[in-house]
């Protein structure tokens, strides 16, 4: 006869909380039981693990790490001294001291060396990351292979499949990737290479080349004014109306 629910729950509830006190036991720091951490997990002790995380699989977490709050861990490692918040990451290799999130989602396949920065709504896929690579926010990374040392603007994609196939990038050790650079794999961004901002690179750039793939900028004088005037005029009366409003609710407070 199956367990019921509630019967089921309790049941998870005496498993993980016996996991939970061993890892308490073996000096893992928490402040909070407010975790899931399944048998299969190995943690260092002096790692830190904060409310809200989840840690599943084959997951390894090594010392010096703090994990969470709110984070999720599945079949990845966690090099030692690494930070990770409010973050997920599946099937993948973080090397230590690595600086993770918050609102990173790191995709089977992503290996990272020393000191990798991956922050703000970055994803990544199928990857590899040499030292000391920063992405600090907004920004997708799949089925490439990036250098040490490099920084990825905001707004960086890697457009790695044409609806048939996957493609590689390749971006060597210390390149610069300005903001709203589009790659088209397969590329190549050489060492110590720049894109310019807002470029959409469809060819290789050489090692210590600028990369620029955009229009150039023109201004038509009077073009806007006369197609906004409708605009302009609806957000004042928007504004004038809600200002009348707020000091009519104060006169009657008053």
């Amino acid at each position: 006869m199956s367990m019921s629910s509630v019967e089921a729950f309790a049941a998870a509830q005496a498993k993980y909380a016996q996991t939970f006190e061993t890892h308490l036991e073996n000096g893992v720091n928490f402040i909070s039981r407010d975790v899931y951490i399944e048998p299969g997990v190995v943690i260092a002790p002096g790692a830190t693990i904060l409310p809200g995380t989840i840690l599943r699989g084959a997951t390894v977490i090594e010392a010096g790490c703090v994990v969470g709050p709110n984070s999720l861990l599945e079949n990845t490692t966690l090099g030692e001294g690494s930070t990770f918040n409010a973050s997920q990451a599946y099937d993948s290799q973080l090397g230590p001291h690595s600086k993770i999130g918050p609102f990173t989602h790191i995709r089977a396949g992503t290996v990272t060396g020393y000191g990798v920065h991956l922050g703000a709504y970055v994803e990544t896929k199928n990857s590899t990351m040499d030292d000391g690579t920063t992405v600090s926010h907004l920004t997708y990374i799949g089925d490439s292979d990036v250098g040490k040392g490099c920084n990825f603007g905001c707004g960086t994609v890697t457009s790695n499949y044409d609806g048939q196939g996957k493609y590689r990038c390749t971006i060597g050790d210390y390149a610069f990737i300005g903001c709203n650079t589009n790659l088209i794999a397969p590329v190549k961004v050489g060492d110590r290479a720049y894109t310019a901002a807002g470029s959409t690179i469809t060819g290789d750039v050489p090692a210590g080349a600028l990369g620029i793939a955009r229009e150039r900028q023109s201004n038509k004088e009077g073009w806007a004014e006369p197609r906004l005037a409708a605009y302009v005029k609806k957000q004042q009366k928007k504004m004038a109306d809600a200002k009348a409003a707020d000091e009519a609710a104060n006169g009657e407070k008053g």
